[in-house]
């Protein structure tokens, strides 16, 4: 066995590909602002645990497991972006590593777990969500373990192995439920597994059993997660034909990047026959699964809560060098590492874009807490779009981005997000009785305009200009902050 292979067996086959995701997720992480998404993800974790648990009996409970988690991580290394955002990017670093270590295990080659642990690290789409403060990078990580331990109880079948196997899964679907599809792929697995082997049904009985004791414990979360689905997905739209085929640039990151990919699992198909199915069934089939129950009363049919199949992607893409003939082993370490290069040369437009300012949201909650801060003055109060637009999360946007010592007083409500256990606040259904002493008053809307009342209510208007006199507007991007000073009682 050459040099080049034994290299590849050891740690470094696995922890370069993991070293590469790692270091590409940390590149300008804190760059990019966050968005609406994310800011929920902080405004939720940033509540004590009870206030967290009481909210997640309202809404969001699909994704109180990664709140918590969040709530742990921010009491021990605080709420900036870098480290709100650290854990996805070690989760995406973990899941090119096992990402590599389960196509070493699947195909019996070395070259080709280098390959897609390469192939897996370079999306445009894994340094985007490594830097992104949702739990789409934890579930990649914990569908891409299962994965492995799935493959390593199959070789072996042992208590131990399915409970890893067990534990990976129950993890996946408590981050996010949707990546419980991924078990349709493990069957096709496992019945390829099985049916060459002397006793095939004990395996499918393991492994049965497993999902089984896997997935009760899930079922009060999914009946929760549904209740709550029409407030939360009802944006989502049934998807079309046309989203199917447009669903692999968008998971991979770009359209360049997927024509990549295309090419080597044509490539796969055609060289390694049966091998390519069990990768190709847990790429594929969930998303056409989850395509196909999205025209039922709720889609989820977005390229995110799929990301957890793209490490099965690059398993198929990186089956164009498992042949067991063919060039010299090294010759075939040579090419994995051009794929890998070549790949990441494609998605380098996409890397950028990532990782500019605007690159997850256009609405600029930095700029506006700037404007604040800048004229802040202890006893102002604020007034931030609520009601029908609070889904825009400009007034926890805008309070996250603020300095400590910058707190202006949210009036205009009835209940906070926090006491009405909700994501959002309750507006005051007598605006102008909800004014109180406030004597200035800082305003931010959506919108360039010069219109300080603009997209507020129209009882909240009238109810503020009764009383206040715009005195300053500014325009940080996509948004209009308004400093309004009281001139009647």
């Amino acid at each position: 066995m050459s040099v080049a292979i034994r290299t590849l067996r050891s740690p470094s086959g696995w922890l370069l590909p993991g070293l590469l995701a790692l270091l590409l997720g940390l590149y300008r992480i804190d760059t990019p602002e966050l968005w609406r998404d994310e800011i929920s993800s902080w405004s939720a974790a940033a509540r004590p645990l009870p206030e967290l648990f009481a909210m997640l009996g309202n809404v969001d409970a699909s994704s109180g497991t990664y709140y918590v988690l969040l709530h742990l991580w921010s009491a021990l290394f605080g709420d900036s972006t870098l480290s709100l955002r650290l854990p996805s990017a070690l989760a995406m670093g973990g899941a090119a590593g096992l990402t590599a270590l389960a196509t070493r295990r699947w195909y019996g080659s070395a070259p080709a777990g280098l390959a897609a642990g390469l192939l897996f690290a370079v999306c445009p789409s894994v340094s985007a969500y490594a830097q992104e403060v949702r739990a789409y990078a934890l579930v990649t990580c914990a569908a891409a373990g299962a994965t492995l331990c799935l493959l390593r109880a199959l070789d072996r079948p042992a208590f131990g192995r399915w409970a890893w196997y067990g534990g990976c899964t129950v993890a996946a679907g408590a981050l996010h439920l949707v990546s419980l599809t991924g078990l349709i792929g493990h069957a096709v697995v496992v019945a390829l597994v099985a049916w060459p082997a002397r006793q095939p049904w004990r395996l499918v009985r393991q492994w049965a059993l497993t999902v089984t004791v896997t997935v009760l414990p899930l079922v009060p979360l999914a009946l929760l997660g549904r209740r709550q689905s029409d407030r939360q997905l009802g944006w989502i739209p049934a998807p079309t034909l046309d989203a199917l085929r447009t669903f692999g640039p968008s998971l991979v990151g770009g359209w360049h990047v997927w024509h990549a990919f295309e090419v080597l699992t044509v490539l796969a198909l055609l060289l390694v026959h049966r091998r390519a199915l069990g990768p190709l069934a847990m790429a594929a089939l969930p998303a056409l699964a989850v395509w196909a129950y999205s025209h039922g009363s709720t889609s989820y049919f977005l390229d995110r809560y799929l990301l957890f199949t793209l490490p099965a992607w690059a398993m198929l893409a990186a089956g164009c060098l498992a042949t067991r003939r063919g060039p010299a082993a090294w010759v075939r370490v040579l090419l994995a590492l051009a794929l890998g290069v070549t790949v990441l040369l494609l998605g380098v437009p996409e890397q950028r874009r990532n990782r500019q300012e605007i690159a997850h949201s256009a609405v600029d909650f930095r700029g506006a807490a700037q404007v604040i801060a800048a004229g802040y003055r202890p006893g102002d109060g604020i007034v931030a779009l609520a009601g029908w637009d609070a889904w825009r999360m400009i007034g926890p946007g805008v309070a996250y981005y603020l300095p400590a010592r910058v707190r202006p007083y949210p009036f205009l409500l009835a209940e906070t997000a926090v006491r009405a256990d909700d994501l959002y606040p309750v507006p005051c259904p007598d605006p102008a009785a909800c004014i109180g002493a406030v004597t200035r008053a800082w305003v931010v809307t959506i919108g360039p305009g010069n219109d300080p009342y603009a997209n507020l209510p129209a009882d909240q208007t009238a109810a503020l200009r009764s009383v206040f006199t715009p005195v300053e507007i500014s325009h940080p991007r996509m948004l209009t902050v308004s400093l309004l000073r009281r001139t009647r009682p």
